[in-house]
């Protein structure tokens, strides 16, 4: 090979590099590359800048999309929000994606991705499923975030990544973040059922519930004991202040017990209509299994009313077994944990009072009162038939024969 030979292959590997890095720099056809845009607004290579990243449950994404708006609506706060182009961009981390993008091309300013999230039984909002917001704010400078929505079938939790010029501003911005949350969160106050699968539809594993609709003359049992239950649940809640400043516990468990069919799981949905502006969490069956999470939103959410239906299932006494349950220790330990002063309420409900392990219904904090909820005698069975007989043409005879 002649030197004239080696200067034409210089010149034309020369111009196959330059055609292999020009898509980084401007992106695929003449798009942008998303690394230029978020590189020239921090005005810094991102591959030497800190990511400092925070995950949230899917059940939250609308709340967390709320405060980010919050936040962004601040004076002396100017902000953009981009989305990312090319394949597979989902299952990168935002430093993959920057850097692939700068080596590669592979990715470009898109779209950004939405996705209709439920915040309500009847109401759904518009997140962010995935986008960059490249924020610039007196107090943290320029920072780039990344909100990703979480992809259940891929494995795939939600987050931010936070890219700033310290490791302290990404810290400080989620700091904030996270107190506009506990603000603004969508959750206070709704009725929540926690579903097993994390497929369900809605939020997952979260399912919004609509609230009913009862009176107490729509509540048959024994005369008083519905007074009982709500002087323990809702007196407590009603008289909060006070009994703070005397420096009462607020923190409350009621275990409603009897036969199948007396009305236990009625008098919780009673309690659900009346505690207005209580968060209410139901956890039946299976759905016990995430009494943690329920916990911790109970704490941040209260007032709040703790619903664990057919407890004996997984609360029967620890004696029947050498090694325990530990989804019973997680239910004490999650009782335990909740500081005497939260207004948070347990109600329990179980057919088999006989198996409820000693500890969690006799210990004083847990279980403060328990009701037997008993079958009906003869006056209550023909309440009964007049509440739920309404429009049904009987006898004199015939009412007595159904109440015998």
């Amino acid at each position: 090979m002649d030197a004239s030979e080696i200067d034409d292959f210089g010149r034309l590997f020369s111009e196959f590099l330059t055609r292999v890095v020009e898509p980084a720099r401007v992106g695929v056809a003449g798009r942008e590359s998303i690394a230029e845009r978020v590189e020239s607004f921090l005005g810094a290579d991102p591959a030497t800048l800190p990511v400092v990243t925070e995950p949230f449950r899917r059940f939250e994404h609308a709340t967390v999309q709320i405060a980010i708006e919050r936040l962004l609506a601040a004076p002396n706060v100017r902000h953009e929000l981009v989305g990312i182009g090319g394949g597979g961009r989902a299952h990168h981390s935002f430093s993959e994606i920057l850097e692939t993008a700068r080596q590669h091309g592979a990715f470009w300013l898109g779209a950004v991705d939405y996705a209709a999230v439920p915040v309500s039984p009847d109401e759904e909002r518009t997140c962010v499923r995935l986008g960059i917001y490249l924020i610039d704010e007196r107090e943290s400078g320029r920072i780039a975030v990344l909100m990703r929505g979480e992809g259940p079938q891929y494995g795939q939790a939600a987050m931010l990544e936070v890219i700033a010029g310290t490791t302290v501003a990404a810290r400080d911005w989620l700091a904030k973040l996270r107190d506009e949350r506990v603000r603004c969160n969508t959750l206070r106050g709704q009725v929540l059922s926690f579903e097993p699968s994390q497929f369900v539809e809605g939020a997952g594993p979260v399912r919004f519930v609509r609230r009913p609709e009862l009176g107490c003359e729509d509540v048959i049992m024994p005369h008083g004991l519905l007074e009982r239950i709500v002087r323990q649940v809702v007196g407590i809640a009603e008289h909060r202040q006070r009994l703070r400043a005397e420096g009462r516990h607020l923190k409350r468990g009621v275990l409603l017990y009897g036969p199948p069919g007396t009305g236990k799981t009625h008098t919780v949905r009673y309690l659900t209509a009346t505690l207005r502006d209580f968060t209410v969490v139901l956890l039946a069956g299976p759905a016990i299994q995430f009494v943690t999470e329920a916990c911790a939103l109970a704490r941040t959410l209260q007032p709040s009313l703790i619903v664990l239906e057919d407890c004996d299932l997984v609360a029967s006494d620890r004696s029947f077994s050498p090694s325990g349950q530990p989804l019973l220790f997680s239910i004490l330990d999650e009782m335990d944990g909740i500081g005497s002063d939260a207004d948070v309420c347990f109600l329990l409900t179980t057919n088999r009072a006989d198996l409820i392990e000693t500890a969690l219904a006799q210990r004083p904090g847990r279980v403060d009162l328990a009701c037997e909820i008993p079958l009906p005698d003869e006056e209550e069975r023909r309440r009964l038939l007049d509440l739920y007989g309404a429009g049904i043409e009987l006898t004199a005879g015939d009412a007595d024969a159904v109440v015998a």
